[in-house]
């Protein structure tokens, strides 16, 4: 999972960072409104982590921005205010949850792995899947698909990097058989640059690399 880290104390930056690591998460940081575009705009994330008051725009503004700009992923407040009013305006502008300092680690562990039971995301390619409500993205531009496709890619994109067989994928068909199935994977590969490879006689596999 790639979580933005947007915390200015460094300190505690540092030690919610080496918790996270801990955990085999990937940690990008981030210290000011400015390193937070630079970069979202670079990449996208599973996770984000937001202080509130920080160098050049609150938190606040910052998570409202990207909300403007079709930016759905979940994110939390790591924040010293309290008061209704603070709560209110973060979930206004769009926060998932928020964890008011100081906390205790572990606690905000347990928020980030709710979040992300519900808000899985898949990276392959130039290509962002999210779970349960199956989203396919691609450059954060949404991805339609038809039924039966849609549960092909669904199949190979859970068993990434390993054989989906025949049977699994038989049942993904309205009209199941193995010419429909070869017509649709074609059709697969191509719309979306996806790489796989028959296993004769057993199945199909999505590789990750070539």
């Amino acid at each position: 999972m790639k979580i933005l880290l947007l915390e200015d104390d460094i300190i505690l930056h540092e030690s919610i960072q080496e918790h996270l690591e801990f955990e085999e998460w990937l940690v990008f940081s981030a210290y000011s409104s400015d390193d937070v575009y630079n970069l979202t705009y670079k990449d996208s994330f599973d996770l984000y982590l937001f202080d509130v008051n920080v160098l050049g725009e609150s938190g606040f503004e910052i998570l409202k921005a990207l909300r403007e700009s079709g930016d759905e992923t979940p994110t939390i407040f790591i924040t010293a205010l309290t008061d209704i009013d603070s709560l209110r305006k973060g979930f206004s502008v769009g926060a998932d949850d928020y964890i008011k300092k100081p906390f205790n680690p572990k606690e905000l562990m347990v928020r980030i792995r709710n979040r992300y039971k519900r808000e899985r995301v898949i990276y392959y390619k130039d290509l962002k899947y999210k779970l349960p409500s199956r989203q396919l993205y691609r450059e954060d531009q949404v991805i339609l698909l038809s039924a039966t496709l849609s549960n092909l890619f669904h199949l190979f994109i859970s068993n990434k990097n390993d054989i989906v067989s025949l049977d699994n994928l038989f049942d993904a068909l309205i009209k199941p058989n193995p010419n429909a199935l070869r017509v649709n994977i074609s059709k697969l590969k191509s719309r979306l640059n996806l790489d796989i490879r028959n296993i004769k006689g057993v199945g199909y596999i999505l590789q990750e690399n070539q």
